[in-house]
């Protein structure tokens, strides 16, 4: 069986917080010109990569370091090492799906390290390096973040210019709590497309569990449907008006499942916080690939947001203490939690679980929950 602890830095957790710039015109022009010059240049390192087929850190700053500066005029030593950097992460996990170069959006987000950018805490300003020099921006946001800022140690930054409005998500490192020892087991949770998460007490996420607008994952199915009719009809009209309508409805199913995920996983590891229990979730990296989905179901599946949910709950997890694991998925929904007994014929509906050997019957999803929440209290006596 296998199993996966969470993988994040010894030394601590990283956090991520939301600036708001209020740079002047002039200021403004200086930052749209440092975003267009350092995607410029992560575009030609992406094709010198790409050409050389040179994609580690390393030999990829042997490779463009030079080249980069001189094909692109007015870039800092320090935003080519970036760019550089950038490139090489982007290869990282996709080399092997692509076929073309990577190319960079102009528009896109832009690194910031500590040699690029300054913080004056007392001030709250942020001096940012551009092309003509730097620029020293007043900076806003919620209070509890600008605390943030003010104590804890600043990591990296990526420059975003979002409809006019300019934005710094800035990476924090937060003190590391120890990881308590989940005496009470584990709380298994099963992901899934009709219903997004089962939790092994029985609970259905999300549902009255979670306060808001959203009752239920039907109601979510719905949500999703109208939105791609709503886009597909736009896009067939072609109208100027229908691509402005476009450009404002941009994101906003990102943004409400993002919300979701952060219901759900903040749900859970309360719940194993509170109970004294660790988190176990599936281990569903590459899904996508192994499950032959029919044509109608494609874009279902293709839009199942189980990975964000997995970080979700591993960053929150690792914040409260709480242990958290991920385990082998292979037969959860078809075995029983009583006997143990593994059959196809153990599923007779979708929806349904009744076990051959047993007669233990359940709802498939929750049965699924239960396996693996014994499997992440088993996988993790094993590995302590």
């Amino acid at each position: 069986m296998a199993i996966r602890r969470s993988a994040t830095k010894r030394h601590g957790l990283p956090t991520i917080v939301q600036l708001r710039l209020t740079p002047t015109p002039a200021q403004a022009e200086s930052l749209a010109a440092a975003v267009l010059l350092c995607n410029e240049a992560a575009t030609v390192v992406s094709r010198l990569a790409w050409q050389h087929r040179g994609f580690a850190v390393v030999e990829l700053h042997r490779l463009a370091y030079y080249e980069v500066r001189g094909q692109v005029a007015g870039l800092g030593a320090q935003a080519a090492v970036r760019a550089i950097a950038r490139v090489a992460g982007a290869y990282a996990n996709r080399r092997s799906s692509k076929k073309r170069a990577h190319i960079i959006r102009p528009q896109g987000a832009v690194p910031y390290d500590a040699r690029l950018m300054s913080f004056h805490r007392d001030a709250r300003t942020v001096s940012l390096w551009t092309p003509t020099g730097r620029v020293t921006v007043p900076y806003a946001g919620r209070p509890e973040d600008l605390k943030a800022v003010d104590v804890l140690p600043v990591g990296e930054a990526d420059l975003i210019c979002r409809r006019g409005v300019w934005l710094l998500h800035l990476t924090l490192t937060l003190p590391r709590p120890a990881v308590r020892e989940p005496v009470g087991g584990f709380v298994g949770v099963d992901q899934g497309v009709a219903n997004l998460a089962v939790a092994c007490d029985g609970v259905v996420l999300p549902g009255p569990a979670l306060p808001g607008p959203v009752g239920g994952n039907g109601h979510v199915r719905t949500l999703r449907e109208r939105r791609h009719r709503q886009r597909r009809r736009l896009q067939k009209k072609g109208t100027s008006a229908a691509r402005r309508v476009l450009r404002r409805l941009s994101g906003r199913e990102h943004r409400m499942m993002a919300d979701l995920n952060h219901q759900m996983s903040k749900y859970v590891v309360r719940e194993a916080e509170r109970s004294g229990r660790g988190v176990a979730l599936e281990d569903l990296q590459g899904i996508r690939g192994r499950v032959r989905a029919h044509r109608f179901q494609r874009r279902t599946l293709h839009g199942w947001a189980f990975a964000q949910q997995i970080a979700f709950t591993r960053y929150k997890a690792a914040r409260a203490g709480v242990a958290f694991v991920l385990v082998d998925p292979a037969y959860t929904s078809q075995a029983c939690p009583e006997c143990g007994h593994i059959s196809t014929a153990n599923r007779p509906a979708r929806g349904r679980f009744v076990c051959e050997r047993c007669g233990l019957a359940g709802h498939a999803d929750h049965i699924a929950a239960r396996n693996i929440a014994a499997r992440g209290a088993a996988g993790w006596a094993a590995i302590n």
